[in-house]
This record gives structure tokens, C-alpha cells and sequence, in this order.
């Protein structure tokens, strides 16, 4: 369940947390999860390969969007139709009621792609 703090931030009881190759924090929620799997049915069994993109893929920062990062990683187990993982993660900051700050860096979506250069 989650629930939003006075400083706009989300409490969530269920998610995985990984640290991605730049030593960032980041978390994918159960409720992210089943929206990527409900859009992009071909992820399905392959949460361990997402969570894998945020550790160890690249990442590019959008241009428009400063606080966003593409994650992308090869898959080979998405072969013939896809050969790597996308995972959009936003970047923040939020602040506790005692007035400390995190980082919250989260997972919105994901999705499978054919890229070219396999």
C-alpha cells in the first residue's frame, strides 16, 4: 500500500531496490511492475533481467528532462523478437517531516526493444 508524505513523496510497503553501476538507489514497486507487465506481456518472468538493466546497464540522460535516465541492457533471453531491456527511472529528492532530504529514485516503466548493433 502507499500512501503520499506532506513533501509529495510515496510511502510503499512492496518493492525491490537495487543500486545501479554509479552507486545510486533505486527502487521498482509491485504497483510499476504490473503496469509494465500489463503493457509489455513479453517481460513477463523476466523481472530478474530488469532489475539486472538498473545494476549493470548504461544509462543515457534525457535532454529535455534532466531528472530522467534511459537504462538499457542486452537480453539475449528476449531473442528473436527483442534483444535488450529499457528501464526509465526518475531521479529525486525528497524531504522527511523531521526536514532531512533522500534520494528517491524510482522506475516508472519498462519495456522490451530491438535495438540495432546486436
Amino acid at each position: 500500500m502507499a500512501g503520499a508524505t506532506p513533501s509529495g513523496c510515496f510511502i510503499v510497503a512492496e518493492k525491490w531496490t537495487v543500486r545501479d553501476r554509479y552507486g545510486n538507489e533505486i527502487y521498482l514497486t509491485r504497483e510499476r511492475w504490473n503496469h509494465i507487465l500489463e503493457y509489455h506481456p513479453e517481460l513477463e518472468g523476466h523481472l530478474d533481467n530488469v532489475l539486472n538493466t538498473l545494476r549493470k546497464g548504461r544509462r543515457k540522460q534525457e535532454p529535455t528532462m534532466p531528472h530522467k535516465y534511459r537504462y538499457y541492457k542486452r537480453c539475449d533471453e528476449l531473442l528473436p523478437d527483442y534483444n535488450h531491456i529499457v528501464v526509465i527511472v526518475i531521479f529525486s529528492t525528497c524531504r522527511r517531516p523531521n526536514g532531512t532530504f533522500f534520494r528517491n529514485n524510482f522506475v516508472t516503466t519498462a519495456w522490451p526493444a530491438d535495438i540495432l548493433g546486436r
